[in-house]
């Protein structure tokens, strides 16, 4: 891709942003595992479709593949996997918030893994985007916080965001070794569908289809837009930018769900929401302009 980084941060967090009405779509008759397993087979294959036709190669070596089958389990099946579950426990609001803690997690992960140095600036952003989401779901939070069920809602979250993290330093791997990205995200994709599948037929999830309109269209939207033109963004913003900055799409995101829920849905601001969203900005300003020199790799 050609475009800026502030053109695929935005391309990857306007896209996200409107994939929550896409996904209350999905729930309901389907198992979320299948639907999970439905979603990224149709966007491995279309993508897979457009790299032949462009020439790009999808062929690699068996190494590789371990690691493009951990990035796909990681970033694509597992992790959104226990997304779909923590909804079924907690209201979607509360997951992007817990979900946002990646700020914090994929630098950890980048200093594990390359000793990549973790500066102020960056845990100082991270801090202010987390917070300002915080501040946005605050009832949900409060909701969450007498319910009984919030604690294994709240602990999918957290394991999803842990795995997404973890997807996100096997990308910078994948990048570092000269993989391209899009046949990279093909087989991320493939290898994240058959792992919702694995995990569908360990939980004994009925593999059923939902044929109304609703349902087709979302599944649609989610594989061609959802998956493949906001990954294809956020991958290539995050081999040029590292796992830190990048990450601060998960902050982004909240943000453009509660701007699409006021037009659609009629969501009444107050001055905390109004407090929230200013200081998501600043922190996901903070973090796009510390520029790859704060997140660079030691070879």
């Amino acid at each position: 891709m050609r475009m800026s980084n502030a053109a695929l941060f935005l391309t990857a967090t306007v896209i996200w942003g409107s994939t929550w009405l896409g996904i209350t779509w999905q729930l309901g008759v389907v198992p979320p595992e299948v639907s999970v397993a439905y979603r990224f087979a149709l966007a491995a294959a279309g993508l897979a479709l457009w790299c032949r036709a462009r020439g790009m190669p999808l062929a690699f070596a068996r190494m590789d593949h371990a690691y493009l089958a951990a990035m796909g389990a990681t970033m694509f099946g597992l992790n959104y996997v226990c997304v779909y579950w923590a909804e079924r426990f907690v209201p979607s609001g509360l997951v992007a918030v817990v979900f946002s803690t990646i700020v914090f997690m994929a630098p950890v992960g980048m200093r594990l893994a390359f000793g990549t140095p973790l500066t102020l600036r960056t845990l100082f952003a991270a801090v202010l985007g987390v917070g300002g989401v915080a501040l946005l779901f605050l009832p949900e939070l409060d909701a969450a916080r007498r319910g009984g069920r919030a604690a294994m809602g709240v602990g999918f979250g957290l394991l999803g965001t842990a795995l997404a993290a973890v997807g996100n330093v096997v990308a910078v791997r994948n990048h570092n070794a000269g993989l391209p990205t899009l046949p990279v995200t093909a087989w991320g994709m493939g290898y994240g569908a058959l792992t919702a599948a694995i995990v569908a037929t360990i939980t004994g999830a009925t593999w059923t289809f939902d044929p109304r309109p609703e349902y087709v269209i979302s599944l649609l939207y989610l594989a061609a837009f959802g998956s493949v033109a906001a990954f294809g963004a956020y991958l290539t913003l995050l081999s040029r930018v590292g796992a830190g900055p990048a990450s601060f799409v998960g902050v982004a995101t909240p943000v453009i769900a509660l701007l699409l829920s006021t037009l659609v849905e009629g969501y009444r601001w107050t001055w905390v929401a109004a407090l929230g969203v200013a200081l998501a900005i600043v922190g996901n300003v903070m973090a796009l302009r510390s520029g790859p020199a704060a997140v660079s790799m030691r070879r």
